[in-house]
């Protein structure tokens, strides 16, 4: 069984993508690989319910890391809410409310499609882009660093293979759908 121990992690800071660092010379058997999930996988989960340690509040709204999510996604583009519970996996009450939240903290708007009255469109405020974007950084700060110290092609290796995890955990057969 693999042991994330201090040489290993003094290493890693010395030399981030050294491939003796995370069995990337000698490749990484599926036995070796569950070895390291297992002890690697509740660490993060824990690291993730603890960021933040303290909700941001803006407007008497506490933002949390489900709002990151959302607005992630409206920073990409524009959707309707049920085209966000798609991507979020969550029910349209769920991202209806956290786009009411979203929208009294001013980083969302909903307007009517131009194109179909029927539809409502959520999409960034007008103006907030920065503050946005401010509030996502503190919120997504970890993630980013730690896919920083990654080569491009370990990252979209990275990204698949959580793909692969999250669809076998929730019965879906299109990673990152």
């Amino acid at each position: 069984m693999y042991r994330y121990n201090a040489d290993v992690k003094a290493r890693h800071r010395q030399n981030p993508s050294a491939a003796e660092d995370h069995g990337a010379a000698a490749g990484c058997t599926v036995h070796d690989g569950l070895g390291k999930l297992v002890q690697l996988l509740p660490r993060v989960m824990r690291g993730m319910r603890r960021r933040p340690a303290e909700p941001v509040v803006l407007d008497g709204v506490s933002l949390g890391p489900r709002h990151s999510s959302a607005l992630s996604l409206l920073r990409e583009q524009e959707a309707t809410v049920g085209a966000l519970a798609s991507a979020l996996d969550l029910s349209l009450a769920t991202v209806s409310g956290l786009v009411a939240d979203l929208e009294r903290v001013g980083f969302a708007e909903r307007s009517t499609d131009p194109a179909d009255r029927r539809r409502t469109i959520v999409r960034i405020t007008p103006g907030s882009e920065g503050l946005a974007d401010a509030w996502l950084e503190g919120a997504t700060a970890p993630i980013v660093r730690a896919l920083q110290q990654l080569s491009p092609e370990e990252r979209t290796v990275f990204i698949k293979a959580m793909g692969y995890l999250e669809a076998e955990l929730n019965g879906t057969k299109d990673p990152l759908r």
